[in-house]
């Protein structure tokens, strides 16, 4: 069974809050990192997002727009290091004021979180990163949010972040390009090994024990527009809709590539394989938000199960003060996404089955909340992610 730091790779609105909630509950045995990689892809120098391209303020006011994804690595060896994520202090290392821009006038946004400190220190990567007490490493985010978006029409090409090159022993070449934030700069980083569609090296990549948790498009990509217009959107900071932002598509090319280089698989938790004994073998675990809905206790007890985690029923509760205390601190990293999960007492299956929905039905149900516009916009999404969906859903266990 491989003792790797888990990685569970999602795109948005996949019920993957409330899915980690559940082991946010664990925190004796894991160091939970929530959504650390969108400080680096969004508002950092090797940022790959255009969402807040045109937007210097808002990159400045994050607190963090020097953040690389080395730095975002560091972070979470560092928290693994301590045995434990300081949702407090973000532990950043940088003067943090934590405003997105999301209110009239940001009152309810502010959050000084520290100094700059002189001499920075920096941890480098170990391939356990577990600390001196045992605690493993659970890091829930965005698989979009580690390669250049795929669907925004941009076709950058993938070139591993030049904070990580040392950690990837690659070579930089003396050229001199575009640089992800629109400035120009020499010596970036070759192009990424074969085949790797992030800006991760392998080297890094193979450290992690990952899995998926996917939700078919027809629930999250409407989730997802419904946080990107308002009135959600004065609370999100997302003040428009991204298509480049489903997720699907980089879901499915970090899988594959994870597959084809064997950091996943060949044996595949769906058929109830097992990996090999003593190979560090990581199984195939893919989870159906659906699943995780109707039948929480067994989706759990499963992925722990394929993960090594040691499953106790009482995960699926954390109806006391400190948990609340703990997470509300945790997630208003991203206001606004994570409302219903914060506000939550428990996961337990729900009572009311899913409605019979036709196309048709989706469309106008979409016209009545967003308009004859929108709704042409949510169908092409959902329709262009569907085989993305339907691909992933084809591995996902059974329970």
């Amino acid at each position: 069974m491989s003792a790797k730091p888990i990685f569970v790779a999602t795109h948005p609105r996949a019920c993957s809050t409330a899915f980690e909630r559940v082991f946010m509950t664990r925190r004796d045995t894991l160091v939970c990192e929530h959504e650390p990689f969108g400080d680096a892809f969004y508002y950092g120098p090797e940022r790959l997002s255009e969402r807040f391209e045109k937007d210097p303020e808002a990159r400045e006011q994050s607190g963090f727009s020097q953040t690389t994804y080395k730095d975002v690595f560091d972070r979470i060896e560092q928290d693994a290091s301590q045995g434990r994520a300081n949702p407090e202090a973000l532990h950043y290392p940088y003067p943090l004021i934590h405003v997105r821009l999301n209110r009239p006038d940001h009152s309810a946004s502010l959050a000084f979180i520290g100094q700059r400190s002189k001499a920075r220190k920096t941890c480098r990567l170990t391939p356990a990163m577990t600390h001196k007490q045992d605690k493993r490493v659970f890091i829930k985010d965005m698989a979009y949010y580690l390669m250049p978006p795929v669907a925004d029409g941009s076709d950058k090409p993938t070139t591993i972040a030049p904070s990580l090159l040392k950690e990837g022993n690659h070579h930089t070449t003396a050229t001199t390009t575009t640089a992800p934030n629109g400035t120009r700069r020499s010596d970036v980083s070759e192009t990424a090994s074969s085949g790797n569609p992030t800006v991760v090296p392998l080297a890094i990549l193979e450290k992690y024990h990952f899995a998926f948790l996917i939700r078919h498009p027809r629930r999250a990509i409407p989730s997802y527009y419904r946080c990107c217009v308002p009135p959600q959107s004065e609370v999100t900071g997302f003040h428009h809709y991204m298509p480049s932002e489903a997720g699907y598509a980089e879901l499915a090319r970090l899988f594959d590539f994870l597959r084809a280089r064997k950091l996943v698989g060949p044996a595949n938790a769906r058929d109830g394989e097992q990996a090999a004994p003593g190979t560090g073998e990581v199984t195939i675990t893919v989870l159906d938000a659906d699943d995780l809905l109707d039948k929480p206790r067994e989706v759990i007890e499963a992925f722990c199960r394929e993960t090594g985690i040691d499953y106790h029923p009482d995960m699926l509760s954390w109806d006391d003060p400190e948990n609340q205390r703990y997470v509300s601190g945790v997630f208003a990293k991203w206001n606004g996404f994570h409302n219903d999960a914060i506000n939550s007492t428990k996961l337990s299956a729900r009572t009311t089955a899913h409605k019979t929905l036709t196309v048709e039905s989706e469309n106008e149900e979409w016209r009545r909340k967003y308009g004859d516009e929108a709704a042409k916009v949510i169908r092409a999404s959902v329709d262009e992610n569907i085989p993305y969906y339907e691909y992933l859903k084809s591995f996902a266990i059974k329970v």
